[in-house]
C-alpha cells in the first residue's frame, strides 16, 4: 500500500473512498463519551457543569449536522457555548479563529500555530488533542470493533474499484483499528487528518484519473457528504443508529454504480440521510 498520496497510482476504473470512526468501525460512541467529552471537562475544569455540557458535545458530534465535524472545531464550538452559557473561556475566540481558517486541523498543526501565537489556549488545546489520544489507545479492545458487513463490503468493491479510507481521525488510531479488525490488506491508501481535509483528499484522488461518476464516497457524517459534493461524486450514506442495515444494502449501491444508475438511488440515500440526523439522537 502506497505511503503517501503523490505515490498512490489509479489501478481500478472506480474508486470507493470509506470514512473511519462511526463508518466503517464502531468506535465513534466510545470515543467521544469516554474521550473526547471528559477530557475537555478535565483540562477546563467544568465539572460543575459536567453533564449538561457532556450532553452538549455528543449532540455536537454524534446526533447532530455537524456529526464528525473535526475534534478542534468541535472544541472551539462546545468552548465558546461554555463560555456563554456556564464560565467564561480564556482566549476563546483564539481557538476559535485558529479552527475555522487554518488549513489544517491536527496536532502538528496546532504545533506550528503555536510556535507562532503562543496564546495559552492554544497550548491547553493540544495538551487535551494529546490527552484524547492517549485515552484513545487506553480503550480496550472489547469496546470497538468493524462493524458488520464492512469486510464483505470491501470484498465486493474489491475486483471493480480501488478503496481509500478518507478520514479526519489520527492516523496512528486509524491504522491500529483496520489492522485489528482485518480490514488493512482491503484498501490501497490510508488518507487522515494529516493529509488535509475529506475534501482535498477526495480532490487529489480524483485527479488520478478517476471520472467523477467513478468515484463513491461512503461516510457518515455531512462532512463526508459535502466533501463529495464539492467534488461532484457520488454519496453513499451510513445512517446513525442503523449502520449494520446500511451496510448489508451496499452491495446494492454498488451494483447501481457499475450499472450506471447511481443518481435517482443516491438521491434516495440523501434524502435518508438527511432525514436520519435531523432527528437528533432518537433518530
Amino acid at each position: 500500500m502506497p505511503a503517501t498520496l503523490a505515490a498512490f497510482e489509479k489501478k481500478k476504473d472506480y474508486l470507493v473512498c470509506v470514512d473511519s470512526d462511526g463508518c466503517a468501525v464502531d468506535t465513534m460512541d466510545v470515543k467521544h463519551k469516554t474521550c473526547f467529552g471528559p477530557c475537555m471537562v478535565a483540562e477546563w475544569g467544568l465539572e460543575a457543569w459536567k453533564e449538561p455540557i457532556l450532553a452538549r458535545w455528543d449532540e455536537i458530534n454524534l446526533y447532530s449536522m455537524t456529526r464528525g465535524v473535526n475534534r478542534y472545531k468541535a472544541l472551539a464550538m462546545c468552548l465558546d457555548e461554555v463560555d456563554r452559557q456556564y464560565t467564561p473561556i480564556d482566549g476563546v475566540e483564539a481557538l476559535r479563529a485558529w479552527a475555522e481558517n487554518a488549513k489544517e486541523l491536527s496536532n502538528p498543526a496546532l504545533k506550528r500555530e503555536i510556535e507562532k501565537n503562543p496564546a495559552p489556549i492554544l497550548k491547553k488545546a493540544l495538551i487535551w488533542s494529546e490527552a484524547v489520544n492517549r485515552a484513545i489507545a487506553a480503550l480496550p479492545w472489547s469496546v470497538k470493533r468493524a462493524f458488520p458487513g464492512v469486510k464483505e463490503a470491501f470484498e465486493a468493491a474489491r475486483p471493480h474499484a480501488d478503496i481509500a479510507v478518507v478520514s479526519s481521525a489520527n492516523r496512528d488510531a486509524v491504522e491500529e483499528e483496520w489492522e485489528k479488525f482485518g480490514l488493512m490488506d482491503l484498501v490501497d491508501i490510508v488518507l487522515c487528518q494529516d493529509a488535509g481535509s475529506k475534501a482535498a483528499c477526495l480532490a487529489a484522488l480524483k485527479e488520478k484519473g478517476y471520472p467523477a461518476d467513478h468515484i463513491l464516497m461512503v461516510g457518515d457524517a455531512p462532512g463526508d457528504r459535502e466533501a463529495a459534493r464539492k467534488n461532484e461524486v457520488f454519496f453513499y450514506p451510513i445512517l446513525v443508529k442503523g449502520e449494520e442495515a446500511s451496510w448489508r444494502e451496499f452491495p446494492w449501491a454498488l451494483r447501481r454504480l457499475l450499472a450506471g444508475e447511481y443518481g435517482a438511488y443516491g438521491q434516495r440515500m440523501d434524502e435518508a440521510f438527511l432525514e436520519n440526523l435531523s432527528g437528533g439522537a432518537d433518530a
